[in-house]
C-alpha cells in the first residue's frame, strides 16, 4: 500500500501529514532516532533507529514507487528519489530528479563553506505560509500518486465517504 514515510526527528509538520494521511486513509511510517508521541491511530507507525543515519537507511530501503518521503535532508530526498518515490520538504518543495542534483551540490557547497569557517546562517524559521505551501503540495503529491497507482488506495478520501 502507499505509505507516507515521514523523517521525523526534527520534522515540524507532522501534524499536518497526519491530517492529510486520515483524509486519505494512507498509512504514514513515522521514522526516528528516539522514541516519539504519535498519534494512536491505526494508520501511524513509529519506527525507532537508534544509531545515527539508521533511520534514513531504513527510509530509503522501505521507500518505493508511489510513495511519499517528507524530509529536510537533501540526500535522503536523493536516495528516496531513486528508488520511485516522491520527496517533499517540511516547507512545501517537492524534490524532483530533475533538480535533486542541484540541490545536493549546493547542500555540498554550503557544507564545504561552514566546514572552512564562513558562517552559512541556517533554514528560516517555519512560517505560516510554508505550512499552507506544505499542506497544499502534499495533497497535490497525494493525489498524484493515487491516480498513478489507483489500485493501491482508498477509493475516496474520508471527507468524501
Amino acid at each position: 500500500m502507499l505509505t507516507i514515510f515521514i523523517d521525523a526527528d526534527a520534522c515540524p509538520v507532522k501534524d499536518e501529514t497526519y491530517k492529510v494521511a486520515r483524509r486519505y486513509d494512507m498509512p504514514v511510517k513515522v521514522v526516528a532516532n528516539a522514541p516519539l508521541r504519535v498519534p494512536a491511530d491505526a494508520l501511524v507507525e513509529l519506527v525507532v533507529r537508534s544509531v545515527f543515519g539508521a533511520a534514513d537507511d531504513w527510509i530509503a530501503e522501505h521507500a518505493g514507487p508511489g510513495d511519499i518521503v517528507v524530509t529536510a535532508d537533501i540526500p535522503l530526498a536523493g536516495r528516496s528519489i531513486e528508488k520511485g518515490a516522491r520527496a517533499l520538504s517540511p516547507k512545501g518543495r517537492a524534490f524532483t530528479e530533475s533538480d535533486i542534483g542541484d540541490a545536493l551540490a549546493l547542500r555540498e557547497l554550503t557544507d564545504t563553506l561552514r566546514q572552512s569557517g564562513v558562517a552559512t546562517g541556517g533554514p528560516a524559521p517555519m512560517t505560516a505560509k510554508d505550512r499552507s505551501r506544505y499542506l497544499s503540495k502534499l495533497d497535490d503529491a497525494v493525489n498524484a500518486v493515487r491516480r498513478a497507482h489507483p489500485g493501491e488506495t482508498s477509493p475516496t478520501p474520508r471527507d468524501e465517504r
